[in-house]
């Protein structure tokens, strides 16, 4: 699995001072993301995500992070075509929010929102979306985008309990994902952890009552579930490879 975080070259706080004339035109290319084979989700994404992509969680203890699967080979997106545009219905939220992320303030529990100044959107030519109009107030768009990943990072909270919830449940196991392209070549995805059916059946009585109430029960299904679109990937896997033959 990439390390996701690596899409953010040069994160800087956002300021009228700084950030007056930049204006941001998002959403036009996810180039951006065209080395991640794996995409960061929080819960609330788990449905949506979970009808198109396989959704895996990487890393260790406190680190975990459930990821929406879009690559079968390192650096390498299956979803971002060479134009740029994304090849699917959902795009998840990580990937929507960008190039904005919000970092730790200088007081303990705060956060200050950032801007990636190296995106190739943002800008001062008035492409976009401005974030401050000519008096250094802030526009609707920024606003937007200010509440949009103040939402996210309490689902991210929200995903960091439900985690924390599998680690203690001990329901996670590690995995393995291959497949074969038409001409004979295997593809290997590994380095990723699954929960695990059996040990989800053998939980005891309190065990599942309390996943039911908090809500994890439905996320842990979805995740389940969505291991089926491994197949998806496969197919766009072999289109990629059609298209660079013919090319």
């Amino acid at each position: 699995m990439t390390k996701q975080l690596m899409i953010y070259e040069n994160a800087v706080p956002v300021s009228a001072d700084a950030h007056r004339d930049v204006a941001v035109r998002q959403g036009a290319s996810f180039s951006f993301a065209a080395a991640l084979n794996s995409v960061p989700l929080v819960v609330a994404e788990f449905e949506k995500a979970a009808a198109e992509y396989p959704i895996v969680f990487a890393g260790e203890g406190a680190d975990l992070t459930p990821a929406a699967v879009v690559g079968l080979r390192a650096d390498e997106n299956l979803c971002v075509t060479a134009n740029g545009s994304w090849d699917g219905d959902y795009v998840p939220a990580f990937l929507r929010r960008y190039p904005f992320v919000f970092a730790n303030g200088a007081e303990e529990g705060t956060f200050t929102l950032c801007i990636d100044s190296a995106f190739e959107g943002v800008n001062e030519n008035g492409k976009g979306e401005r974030l401050f109009d000519s008096e250094g107030n802030r526009t609707q768009y920024l606003g937007t985008m200010l509440q949009f990943a103040s939402d996210y990072q309490s689902q991210h909270a929200i995903t960091r309990a439900f985690t924390d919830r599998l680690r203690e449940l001990d329901l996670l196991e590690p995995a393995t994902a291959t497949a074969t392209l038409p001409d004979g070549s295997r593809l290997s995805l590994g380095g990723f952890l699954r929960v695990s059916p059996e040990r989800l059946a053998n939980l005891d009585d309190v065990a599942v009552l309390d996943l039911f109430r908090t809500g994890f029960l439905s996320v842990i299904h979805a995740h389940i579930a969505s291991m089926s679109q491994l197949s998806r990937l496969l197919t766009r896997a072999e289109r990629r490879e059609a298209e660079r033959k013919g090319a």
